[in-house]
């Protein structure tokens, strides 16, 4: 999987643009994530594979799913940063209140698809249950976009480097994909320096895996109770599977403790002093 193909919102066709546009304002989020980008290069996938979990994303029992999982993940002692901390590396008030709804939506996002597509997977591997009558929640707020997500080939080289680093502290990333939370770092460069700094004690090859592991089988329970409806069968279903694969054991529940811990040490609050 080097070449990991993927569909950017601003190249998509106006059909691809409806999906895009409806899984934002399904899941509450300012983004599109990257197995749904990848989803959406794959002819066919995308809008199969959407339809089958939308009930699940827009239940009431994905809220209280997705508080469960978040509640349930056990990250390692991390050193405090404080507000000073975050300010003296350069980034503003302004800069730390856009990076912090930047990872509430990842945490969102990650969460959600994590346990909506390991009930996809489960479903397709012949995990066998009813379908719930799923309840539909009340529609989120709907969700500023966010500026356009950089590409690791147009970066300078040493940035794309540095976030390639990043990327392959992550078993599921070894195979060349950069999760999209790293490349968001382009906008506040100085954070990739960061990261490995603050999250070292969460980094630590043995910590990930095991907080990774945790998180996936608490999603596998979570997902158990909410396998979708399948509609027809697609031609195109191999193609999607290494991905879902992937990213529901490897690269999803890796991430969803990094953003976790990023969010724990930002600020409860900052000021207004630069306007």
């Amino acid at each position: 999987m080097t070449d990991f193909p993927q569909i950017q919102p601003i190249d998509t066709s106006p059909e691809i643009a409806k999906v895009f546009t409806d899984i934002r304002v399904v899941s509450g989020l300012a983004v599109v994530n990257l197995i749904w980008r990848h989803f959406a290069a794959l002819p066919g996938v995308i809008d199969w594979a959407w339809p089958a979990v939308r009930p699940i994303i827009a239940s009431q029992q994905m809220i209280a799913a997705r508080q469960r999982l978040m509640e349930s993940i056990d990250l390692p002692l991390l050193e405090p940063v404080t507000l000073d901390a975050w300010r003296s590396i350069g980034l503003s008030d302004t800069d730390l209140a856009d990076f912090r709804e930047l990872i509430t939506n990842y945490v969102r996002g990650n969460c959600t698809n994590l346990i909506a597509l390991t009930a996809l997977r489960l479903r397709l591997e012949g995990a066998e249950g009813s379908s719930p009558v799923f309840i539909p929640a009340d529609p989120p707020p709907i969700a500023a976009t966010l500026p356009p997500l950089p590409r690791i080939d147009y970066l300078e080289p040493e940035l794309a480097h540095a976030i390639q680093a990043l990327a392959k502290r992550h078993e599921g990333a070894q195979s060349g994909i950069v999760p999209s939370l790293y490349l968001e770092l382009a906008r506040w460069p100085i954070l990739i320096k960061y990261f490995p700094l603050w999250l070292a004690p969460l980094y630590a090859p043995l910590t990930i895996q095991a907080t990774r592991e945790a998180t996936y089988h608490v999603a596998q329970t979570e997902a158990m109770a909410m396998l979708p409806t399948l509609p027809t069968s697609l031609d195109n279903m191999q193609a999607m599977r290494p991905a879902l694969d992937q990213f529901t054991r490897l690269i999803i529940p890796d991430l969803i403790p990094v953003c976790l811990a990023v969010q724990r040490l930002l600020p409860d609050t900052v000021g207004n002093s630069d306007g």
